[in-house]
């Protein structure tokens, strides 16, 4: 299957900025705006980022739906960056309209709770889109690697390889080779859709993971859904990203890396670990929805 790609940025570009899960404030939305105007583009803010609704929320869903719908809609807009994470993509899902946002595709970005958005833009509007850094959470005071990451991604028209930054290797749980359409995200966010109609499709692709702040009990439920579910079954290979403070105080507990070892390893797919994508500083920006080339030993990832 062929997924739809925006066209790359360039100087200039009008950004989108909107925020589909939860609130900033004001001095955030200001340095958030300032670290894009900086990196030369011009701006849209949405409503959005200027609301609180509920204390966890930025507006009611009908709002942050219909200002996502308007941006993708509006064909002065080259590129839609998400404000932040937190809670609420996945009220906006029954919201969207899938068919236009396939006629105008557009880069999309965001992680952690916009991985709801990313399965369903993928899976409702055949739309690649972007794990990357988010402005309010991740660019401000981003290093040059994640900055560089982010922006060589978005630029990028072709082919590019995805390297770890400097002194950190990926290593890998399964040998092999592996290729497909790359999708994922964070953990958490994955399980929660399972039995809903945007669960995640897994069939002939390579699957990402990352998590943030769960105990090795809470990793171990979710991973062994998704093993129940049958979604590491059908899935060609593995990344794993970065797992922050996936720990916990219980000495004799599991590791993460034991988890992957009990529940992902015995599947035999190609699977790399220590990809420094998701919760971590600094990070790799992720396209999904593209065809990967993924060699586990090399610690190699393709994408095209």
């Amino acid at each position: 299957m062929t997924y739809i790609q925006g066209n790359p940025l360039k100087q200039g570009d009008k950004i989108g900025l909107t925020a589909p899960a939860g609130p900033v404030s004001e001095e955030k939305l200001n340095e958030a705006i300032s670290v894009i105007k900086e990196m030369g583009f011009d701006l849209e803010v949405g409503l959005t980022c200027y609301q609180n609704f509920g204390g966890y929320l930025a507006g009611p869903p009908e709002l942050r739906a219909n200002e996502l719908n308007h941006m993708f809609a509006n064909p002065e807009i080259t590129a839609i960056f998400c404000l932040r994470g937190g809670y609420g993509s996945a009220q906006i899902l029954p919201l969207l309209n899938y068919d236009m946002i396939s006629q105008h595709p557009k880069h999309f970005i965001g992680y952690s709770d916009i991985t709801a958005l990313h399965i369903a833009l993928q899976q409702r509007s055949k739309l690649a889109t972007i794990h990357g850094p988010m402005p309010a959470s991740d660019l401000i005071g981003a290093s040059d690697f994640t900055k560089q990451s982010f922006l060589h991604t978005l630029i990028a028209s072709k082919s590019l390889e995805i390297d770890n930054p400097p002194h950190e290797k990926m290593d890998y749980l399964v040998p092999g080779e592996a290729r497909g359409v790359i999708t994922g995200g964070n953990l958490t966010v994955i399980t929660s859709l399972l039995g809903t109609p945007f669960e995640i499709e897994t069939a002939g692709k390579i699957l990402f993971l990352e998590d943030i702040g769960e105990e090795p009990y809470r990793i171990d439920r979710m991973l062994t859904q998704l093993a129940l579910s049958g979604k590491l079954q059908e899935a060609e290979g593995f990344i794993l990203g970065s797992w922050t403070g996936c720990t916990t105080e219980n000495k004799e507990a599991f590791t993460v890396e034991d988890l992957f070892r009990q529940i992902i390893v015995p599947f035999g797919k190609p699977t790399i670990c220590n990809l420094r994508a998701g919760h971590c500083k600094p990070s790799v920006t992720l396209p999904f929805g593209r065809e990967v080339f993924m060699q586990a030993e090399e610690g190699l990832i393709c994408i095209h």
